[in-house]
C-alpha cells in the first residue's frame, strides 16, 4: 500500500516537465499546470495551432520562458501557423516583451506566421506606448484570425 500523491504533489511533478531546459512541451496537452501556475491549452484547427494562455495574468519572468518553450515545441514539431490567445494576461513586463518578440522572430526566422489574440486593454497599451503595436499582428476574432492565415 504506497501513498499516492496528492493532486498537488502531481501539479509539482507536471510543473518540472515544463520548466525551461526539461523535457519537451506535448503540444497535444490539455490545461497542463506549468511551474509559474500558467496552463497552456492548444487545439488545432486546418494548419493553424491555436494556444490558450491562462491562469497566470502576468506575463514576466518565469511565464515569458514558459511562453517561449511552448511556441519553440510547436516549431519543432513543424507547426508554423501559431495563434497565441492571451486574453488573461492582464500585465507584461519588461521580460514578457522581450518573450513576445523572442517568439516572433523564432516562427518568422522558420517561414511560420504568429498572430495574438484578445489581448487585454493593458497589454494593448503597453505595445501601443512601446510602440510594437506595428509589428505584432494582433487580433479581436477566433475565426478571423484563423481565415487571416490563408490569406
Amino acid at each position: 500500500m504506497g501513498l499516492r500523491p496528492t493532486h498537488r504533489d502531481e501539479s509539482r511533478i507536471l510543473a518540472g516537465r515544463y520548466s525551461r531546459g526539461y523535457a519537451r512541451l506535448p503540444t497535444d496537452f490539455l490545461s497542463q499546470e506549468t511551474s509559474v501556475s500558467m496552463k497552456a491549452t492548444s487545439r488545432q484547427v486546418d494548419d493553424v495551432t491555436i494556444v490558450y494562455l491562462s491562469g497566470a495574468n502576468k506575463l514576466e519572468g518565469k511565464a515569458s520562458s514558459v511562453m517561449r518553450d511552448i511556441v519553440k515545441d510547436l516549431l519543432l514539431e513543424g507547426r508554423k501557423k501559431i495563434l497565441l490567445n492571451l486574453h488573461e494576461i492582464n500585465y507584461v513586463d519588461t521580460e514578457g516583451i522581450g518573450g513576445l518578440a523572442s517568439v516572433l522572430t523564432s516562427v518568422h526566422n522558420l517561414g511560420g506566421e504568429l498572430k495574438f489574440l484578445n489581448l487585454t486593454k493593458n497589454v494593448r497599451a503597453v505595445l501601443k506606448i512601446m510602440k510594437l503595436d506595428t509589428i505584432f499582428h494582433v487580433m479581436e476574432d477566433e475565426a478571423g484570425a484563423i481565415a487571416s492565415f490563408n490569406t
